[in-house]
């Protein structure tokens, strides 16, 4: 048995310090601020003094709750690893047997380490389990933490792996996400009380209404202030995060994957390992938001800041696959600069409309007859990118596939699962079905220069059972096989891009961001609505990552109709397309969207690079956010005004993020034609080139006076460094 022993690991402003004693499995005994001067007689203090004393009617001995909580500690909240052999082994007593930190065996009663790896290896000679635990404080202070289970003994249904991390007692409100499609990703809050708050998604994909992060935090938290923790389960099926508090006070946030019954079953020898449960902790939500971003700018593939603008054509030409029509459409998108261009559903089979054709991936000799050389030929003549929408995991029944292979589509039983988009799900994990679909794939990639997949995913799983296994659940089969999948596809075709579109944002998580780059943040691209879906969607991913497109002058979704300087402010704040039919839009409207693709090509370094700042909002309906450089020397803030502001004027706007101790120069970009309803205030009005120059301090603490703008208008202030 490994010696007790205390580990302190730290980095970026967090520390992390658990404590392995008596054999047990390892206790979180502190996640939050970065502790100093912690000597081996500091920890060791830290982790006596956390013990509570035993309580009226509560277990003889003061417990803690670890990584994996086990019930015979005392524990009565939600147990770390469920599972049994038919009613037996259901409750484990794992000892620890063997402590690493990045790999070296640890041999001292105190560990002080950067980031680094702690692996855990522990048993359960009785119940024939063995368990490793890994976790990992990266180097930008985000934390992330896994389990795998193996079977010693005979057949073990595993039911549960969730891991716990505890959070302390000034953290009284919760903050997750909910949502639907059209509207993904909205803030709601509630008091963190006694009892379970579960959020679970058993829709076989992340879900426009998942948690996505789930924040414990103080009262008064914003994005600039408040001690913040939260969690986000990297996994793009089942999945669950919950947050537990206790009767004695004691408080975790958690998480994994959500297994259907019988889903996993480990033989003799089996192993199970769980998805990454990612933490982050920060004072106000910008911090706990810059870790996820700064974690994922770090990886060796993420896109850089020089990505192409887009144009997506579904709602230019939706099933109306003419080659006469899009040609001209791809020479007014490389007039305006425009720089990859994408062509949607309908170019395959008998797809010319949704209810038919899908599954069948090769192109259509009706629509296409020379195949789509014409179009891709003339794209790359006009000096642009082509790429092309793709929905590999699903089928129409009307199509030959389903014909051929009925066998092949998920179900829970004889009959198929109710349709949804006239579709349903083909089994990927069906050996044979996954060759057909990968071969398909490739020979169109192989064929054609596609640089970028819009990779979509129209429907839930509904009983998502494997046929030729009886129906048994296979879920978690489908998402191992969607992501070795796109991993070859990768390794095929090392260069190509590919985004994670799932009925707009449905499937918007760190693990299908492992295997693509880039996720389509909504269907809906209203301005006013994807102003709050990019706001949230921010709390997990850059703006690099997350598609954000100007919408028709009326909206496809929402029927509302706005001013292009309003969807266009909006949209530059992450990875720039558009969504418009170009050949019904006048020179006038052409010549602004010119020059607002100029402005974002010109900035985007600063945009898809610089860190994420939003608020603080001075007043309801008027919304402040941008992104300011590594090095402090430039910024872009937009002001965006959702409704009328119950002030007139609106109150001073702060701008957060700059070096307080330098000196800036604040001027307004205006793209095009100004924002209607703009009144300048006194410090640029009568100026041809209106400019205010203040200290970073001053811009943070105090402010400056906006321009009042009507409704549903946004206005850019450009701020560069004096000197």
């Amino acid at each position: 048995m490994v010696q007790d022993c205390t580990v302190h690991l730290h980095a970026a402003g967090c520390s992390v310090v658990l404590d392995v004693a008596g054999g047990r499995l390892p206790v979180v005994v502190h996640w939050g601020a970065e502790l100093a001067g912690m000597t081996a007689a500091s920890t060791r203090a830290l982790v006596d003094t956390s013990l509570g004393h035993v309580g009226p009617n509560t277990v003889d001995v003061p417990w803690r709750v670890s990584l994996l909580p086990e019930q015979h500690t005392g524990w009565t909240g939600r147990p770390g690893l469920r599972g049994s052999r038919g009613g037996r082994g259901w409750s484990t007593r794992l000892t620890v047997g063997a402590l690493t930190l990045d790999g070296d065996p640890v041999t001292s009663d105190h560990v002080d380490s950067g980031p680094a790896t702690l692996r855990v290896e522990a048993e359960d000679a009785e119940a024939a389990l063995a368990v490793v635990l890994e976790l990992e404080l990266l180097p930008t202070g985000l934390l992330r933490a896994r389990a795998e289970v193996t079977n010693h003994g005979p057949t073990y249904g595993l039911e549960d792996v969730v891991l716990a991390l505890p959070v302390p007692s000034q953290a009284t409100e919760l903050l997750d996400m909910a949502g639907r499609w059209g509207m993904e990703r909205l803030a709601q809050s509630r008091a963190f009380t006694t009892g379970t708050h579960l959020r679970e998604g058993r829709r076989g994909r992340t879900g426009a209404d998942a948690a996505t992060l789930l924040h414990a935090h103080e009262p008064g938290t914003d994005f600039e202030r408040g001690e913040a923790w939260a969690v986000h389960t990297a996994w793009s099926g089942n999945h669950t995060h919950y947050a537990e508090r206790l009767f004695t006070g004691d408080q975790v946030l958690g998480g994994g994957e959500l297994l259907l019954p019988g889903e996993v079953v480990l033989e003799q020898g089996d192993s199970y390992r769980s998805p990454w449960l990612f933490g982050s902790y920060g004072v106000g939500l910008d911090a706990v938001a810059r870790r996820f971003h700064r974690h994922l700018r770090s990886r060796d593939r993420h896109p850089d800041s020089t990505r192409p603008v887009t144009l997506n054509v579904w709602e230019a030409v939706y099933f109306d696959h003419d080659l006469a029509r899009l040609l001209p459409l791809a020479e007014r998108a490389a007039e305006v600069g425009i720089e990859r261009f994408v062509l949607d559903d309908g170019w395959f089979g008998s797809r010319r409309d949704d209810h038919s054709g899908l599954g069948d991936w090769d192109v259509s000799p009706d629509v296409w007859p020379d195949g789509l050389h014409p179009l891709v030929d003339a794209v790359r003549g006009h000096g642009m990118e082509f790429g092309l929408w793709v929905e590999p995991e699903m089928v129409n029944p009307d199509s030959e596939l389903a014909r051929a292979h009925p066998e092949w589509i998920m179900a829970a039983r004889a009959e198929w699962p109710v349709e949804s988009r006239f579709q349903q799900v083909l089994d990927l994990a069906i050996p044979e079905a996954y060759d057909h679909v990968l071969g398909k794939l490739l020979a169109v990639l192989d064929e054609y220069d596609v640089a970028y997949l819009k990779w979509d995913h129209n429907r839930d799983l509904v009983e998502a059972g494997n046929q030729l296994d009886g129906g048994r659940p296979a879920v978690r089969g489908q998402t191992l096989a969607l992501y070795r999948m796109l991993d070859t596809i990768r390794e095929r075709h090392p260069d190509l891009e590919i985004e994670s579109c799932s009925s707009g944002g449905a499937r918007v998580d760190l693990g299908i961001l492992e295997h693509t780059d880039r996720v389509w943040v909504s269907d809906c691209i209203d301005p006013l609505e994807r102003q709050r879906m990019l706001r949230w969607t921010g709390q997990l991913l850059p703006p690099e990552m997350m598609g954000s497109h100007i919408a028709s002058p009326r909206s496809h979704t929402t029927g509302r109709r706005h001013d292009l300087s309003f969807r266009a402010a909006t949209a530059l704040f992450g990875h720039l397309g558009v969504e418009w039919d170009l050949t019904t839009a006048s020179q006038a409207e052409l010549d602004e969207l010119a020059a607002w693709i100029a402005a974002y090509r010109q900035h985007r370094g600063l945009l898809l690079g610089g860190d994420v700042v939003r608020g603080p909002d001075p007043v309801e309906g008027l919304w402040v956010h941008g992104v300011v450089d590594a090095a402090r020397d430039e910024a872009l803030f937009a002001l965006a005004t959702l409704s009328w502001t119950p002030t007139m004027p609106a109150p001073r706007v702060r701008l957060r993020g700059l070096d307080p101790a330098r000196t800036y120069r604040v001027r307004p970009l205006l793209v095009g034609t100004p924002p209607s309803g703009l009144v300048p205030p006194a410090w640029w009005a009568g100026s041809d080139t209106p400019e205010t120059v203040m200290s970073g301090s001053a811009l943070a603490a105090a402010g400056l006076q906006p321009p009042s703008l009507d409704p549903e208008q946004a206005l850019l202030l450009h701020v560069v460094a004096v000197g």
